[in-house]
């Protein structure tokens, strides 16, 4: 990339400044490429946040802003090699982009092609790999192009561009673009194993039922905050695994292929199974964002000493302190009707909390209102409704 030597000094001397000052200050020497300047610094610093390990390579060049908030996280990226990390020969990336994915997915294989359509683009992620000492062939190309060029990949991924002509977002496989639906014949003809990248707003189910050899589903959260969904495709007939991460912890199902996780129990069992607990429920448990997403509640039941409060609360009881659940747990303190008497007797004392609201008539907003209490503190209260239809507030601290 053509930055000249005074640019880059000026990047390096003003790495922790703000842009916006950075900016009208501008620089006194007029070589310094100013508009090439701030996006790098901007990018840099953006970098240290998703990408710890190229911010520490000096000569590594960074794309606009928007390009640096839509590419993936180093945690994700490394996360994605995971599931590649037996390697072999070839992997290609249709989809390449910055490279983020590319960079760590494709260290295992002996050949790594990295396709991207956008000029600019190829010519960056060709310059950073050469400084990052990651040997590997570039190719400014079309998806289907490549595709058709190769006779056989390990692995192909792909992260398909989930926004329509006029910059709208799109969450429909169909609707992504290269198209994904179009090309799944020659996809499965000629890669091993094919992983798509797509938006964590798709129904997983409905893209499990279009794609046919989906084998592996994984949900992918940051900090509780779903940020991908993750479809491995192959022609094996090995079990279906559905895989829900955030950060470190990890909660997986498995079942014969072409199964797909159970609904919540009804009504009438979640009322003997909260009945059968004993002794009475002392902890509230919240599953993370992405068993949320998954849906896979009874799974989680049956893997952890829980019970719903009801179909739709999403909120699960136990007699039993879990450090290891899969999400948040609490300490019940008390649990009230919406009663004033009630409200009053159980919140006496209590100026403040953490309130969130599953299933439930009224907003965290309206509901902190009708309570009259200040957000935050070490109070926390869930709101919902239980499966006999009768709204109760569970009053709790945090485990640990």
């Amino acid at each position: 990339m053509d930055i000249n030597e005074k640019t880059w000094n000026f990047i390096r001397e003003h790495a922790e400044d703000d842009i916006r000052k950075l900016a009208l200050l501008g620089s006194k020497d007029r070589e310094v490429d100013l508009k090439r300047a701030l996006q790098q610094i901007a990018g840099q610093q953006t970098a240290r946040r998703k990408l710890p390990s190229w911010a520490g390579v000096d000569g590594i060049v960074y794309p606009p802003h928007l390009n640096m908030e839509q590419c993936s996280s180093e945690q994700t990226a490394r996360y994605k090699a995971t599931l590649v990390a037996g390697g072999g020969n070839r992997y290609m990336d249709l989809t390449g982009g910055l490279g983020v994915d590319f960079y760590w997915m494709s260290q295992n294989f002996e050949q790594r092609y990295y396709i991207e359509q956008n000029k600019e683009l190829c010519s960056l992620a060709e310059h950073n790999f050469r400084t990052l000492g990651l040997a590997c062939s570039v190719r400014c190309g079309s998806a289907a192009t490549a595709l058709t060029g190769i006779s056989h990949a390990d692995v192909i991924f792909l992260d398909p561009a989930r926004r329509n002509e006029q910059g709208g977002r799109t969450y429909d496989i169909k609707d992504c673009t290269p198209n994904i639906l179009e090309m799944l014949p020659q996809l499965m003809e000629k890669a091993d194993k094919v992983i798509l990248k797509l938006s964590p707003m798709l129904d997983w189910r409905k893209a499990v039922d279009d794609l046919n050899y989906v084998r592996e589903v994984h949900i992918v959260s940051v900090d509780n905050e779903c940020k991908e969904l993750l479809l491995v495709l192959t022609r094996s007939e090995n079990p279906f695994r559905l895989v829900c991460v955030n950060n470190d912890s990890v909660f997986e199902v498995s079942m014969p292929p072409g199964s797909q996780p159970v609904p919540i129990r009804q009504p009438s069992a979640i009322d003997s199974q909260l009945s059968a607990l004993n002794p009475l429920p002392s902890y509230l448990y919240e599953p993370n964002a992405s068993i949320m997403k998954a849906g896979c509640f009874t799974e989680l039941e049956q893997q952890f000493s829980v019970a719903p409060i009801s179909a739709n609360s999403h909120l699960f009881l136990s007699s039993v302190e879990m450090r290891d659940f899969p999400g948040r747990g609490f300490q019940i303190l008390g649990i009230s009707s919406m009663n004033k008497h009630a409200l009053k007797e159980a919140l006496a004392g209590t100026d403040r909390a953490n309130i969130a609201v599953r299933n439930f008539p009224l907003s965290a907003e309206q509901l902190r209102k009708r309570l009259k209490l200040k957000d935050g503190g070490d109070c926390y209260i869930f709101a919902t409704t239980q499966a006999d239809g009768e709204h109760r507030l569970y009053i709790c601290c945090k485990i640990g």
